[in-house]
């Protein structure tokens, strides 16, 4: 097993490609922390876990507050004794505006999740990695994190952030034997779509023009295996990486 004895968090983990990759981290034998704002579909997804033989609990987290963060790497060190992995997976999409049409409020919902919440939770990973002396970060991001015709500028603009901060802290802490690696997944099947509200006309049909040259959409398993590949030792001499999941896409 490729995390035989690793203990993962992985947080949007009741859905779509976090719940693909809380499910593959189980079954190559990873203890696992599944986290998500919906404690009931986190839950679920635990109990298929310890159906097929694997070790999880759930925990309901809104990554947007840092008590709740805290408590999700407490329960993870209790539980378990220690942490190897987390993978910030949980993030949420604008509704395309593109800046002319921005509001205050869902730019700071955007960025409260997307970028603040994966910040904190690295910061508090980061303190426990250095006192144990190993540990590895996955930040789930997206193809809106390299370039601009992906989705809206508050949605566009959290994730290029997170790209700074994923390669930031891979610099920072590649001497501390902590890795810190990002994925940018293109078009992938899930429900992240049901947090777009108030779309824009005029950025949806601008957006639009990219999705037209997309090869094809993505499974949320083909993204787990990317960051099961970047959570285990086979990355071992991977670092500060973004790595673009999305058929070619990127390539045109």
């Amino acid at each position: 097993m490729r995390l035989e004895n690793k203990v993962a968090i992985v947080t949007g983990a009741a859905s779509g490609m976090g719940k693909a990759i809380a499910e593959l981290y189980a079954k190559e034998g990873a203890k696992v922390v599944a986290s998500d704002l919906n404690l009931e579909g986190a839950e679920a997804i635990v109990d298929g876990i310890k159906e097929n033989g694997g070790i999880a609990v759930a925990i309901k987290t809104n990554v947007a507050e840092e008590a709740d963060l805290q408590a999700m790497y407490d329960l993870a060190i209790e539980k378990y004794g220690k942490l190897d992995i987390i993978v910030n997976n949980a993030g949420i999409m604008d509704g395309m505006q593109p800046v002319g049409e921005v509001d205050d409020n869902r730019w700071d919902l955007v960025f409260s999740v997307n970028t603040t919440g994966v910040m904190k939770s690295m910061r508090i990973a980061t303190n426990i990695f250095l006192e144990q002396g190993h540990g590895v970060i996955v930040n789930n991001i997206s193809a809106g994190g390299l370039y601009g015709a992906r989705a809206g500028a508050a949605y566009t603009a959290s994730k290029h952030a997170v790209v700074g901060l994923t390669k930031n802290t891979a610099f920072m802490y590649a001497d501390k034997n902590i890795r810190c690696n990002g994925i940018a997944p293109g078009g992938v099947a899930t429900n992240i779509g049901s947090t777009m509200t108030n779309m824009s006309e005029l950025g949806a049909a601008r957006q639009n023009l990219g999705m037209a040259i997309m090869p094809r959409g993505g499974q949320p398993e083909e993204i787990a295996q990317l960051a099961l590949f970047l959570g285990s030792e086979e990355s071992s001499f991977i670092n500060g990486q973004v790595v673009a999941a999305d058929a070619g896409w990127s390539a045109y």
